[in-house]
């Protein structure tokens, strides 16, 4: 027995066979199309029909399909209430992927961001423990939640929305409408835009050496290659940028205080070089800080395969 899991995105859509311990024995990956509900569904059955093929696996075979997807989603219904990238509102998109798929497979759909979270506690950094919160720090910061078990969502499946609680009032503006979220400080966006920032007010720090003077080719690693070189403008912003990401770290452990909290997205792969001065913060702000049992800190495992690993998962922690 196996499970599909089917990573849904504005540029590829994934598919992945993958064990009941969280391994993935074959994969696929097809282009999204931008034609419509219809033509996503017959992908995401190509791609479920390669991965299995791939894995040497009968499709007939998968224990059930879970479906990652952006948006607000209804995983009760199997619908995407409203995806802006591809402009889906009220799509029924689990009624059409069985009609492709031809078999009589449960299929389960979830927030990319909850199945993410899902895969590192079902196979990455949080397995084993009895809870986990994760962030992703990617073009906005992203966040799902595990308790005793169980994918957290909120009674209205919009919940652990983490990248938007603020953390300066009257702070940022962030793309949500309101001003100083999490999302609009620690995100790499919001990263990038304060190096830019940073750089206009500074025309002789080294990051524009690193950047060949193109604002454009700054990306996150930028001021972590300028903080390494000594310069004063990228240890700044990285400064910055850390005490913001520690305060919101803290803030949400004194929330939830999670066995595990796991950071991932591309900025993560600083590795130590940002988590140890995030550790810190957490060390001196979290309010259990005496305790004897303590929230764990830790990077993100599974990389890309987060999402369509836990989606995968879906049916095993409802």
């Amino acid at each position: 027995m196996y499970y599909l899991g089917i990573d849904l995105g504005g540029t590829n859509i994934a598919a992945a066979a993958v064990s009941e311990a969280g391994e993935i024995l074959g994969r696929a990956s097809i282009p999204t199309p931008r034609t419509g509900a219809q033509a996503v569904a017959e992908t995401m059955a190509a791609a479920a029909r390669a991965a299995a093929g791939d894995a040497g696996l009968a499709l007939k075979d998968a224990a059930s399909v879970g479906i990652g997807s952006p948006g607000t989603i209804d995983p009760e219904r199997g619908v995407i209430q409203y995806w802006s990238n591809l402009d889906f509102q009220n799509v029924p998109l689990a009624a059409l992927l069985r009609e492709q798929l031809g078999e009589e497979h449960p299929i389960y759909m979830e927030n990319d961001a909850n199945a993410a979270a899902l895969g590192e506690y079902a196979a990455g950094a949080g397995k084993g423990s009895q809870s986990m919160v994760a962030i992703t720090l990617g073009t906005g910061v992203g966040g799902g939640g595990v308790f005793n078990g169980k994918l957290y969502t909120g009674f209205n499946y919009a919940g652990m929305e983490v990248g938007h609680f603020v953390l300066e009032h009257g702070g940022r503006p962030c793309t949500c409408g309101r001003k100083g979220c999490f999302e609009a400080y620690c995100s790499a966006t919001a990263l990038v835009r304060r190096t830019r920032e940073m750089m206009q007010a500074n025309p002789d720090s080294v990051l524009w050496k690193l950047v060949d003077g193109d604002l454009e080719k700054v990306n996150g690693r930028v001021p972590f290659d300028g903080a390494a070189t000594g310069d004063a403008t990228a240890g700044a912003v990285i400064d910055e940028y850390v005490e913001y990401l520690g305060c919101g770290v803290a803030s949400l452990v004194n929330i939830f205080q999670p066995e595990v909290f796991c950071i991932g997205g591309g900025l993560s792969n600083q590795g130590e070089t940002l988590m140890a001065p995030v550790r810190y913060i957490l060390n001196r702000e979290d309010y259990a800080r005496n305790n004897t049992h303590r929230t764990r800190l830790m990077r993100a495992q599974l990389g890309n395969d987060a999402g369509i690993i836990g989606a995968a998962m879906l049916p095993k922690f409802r």
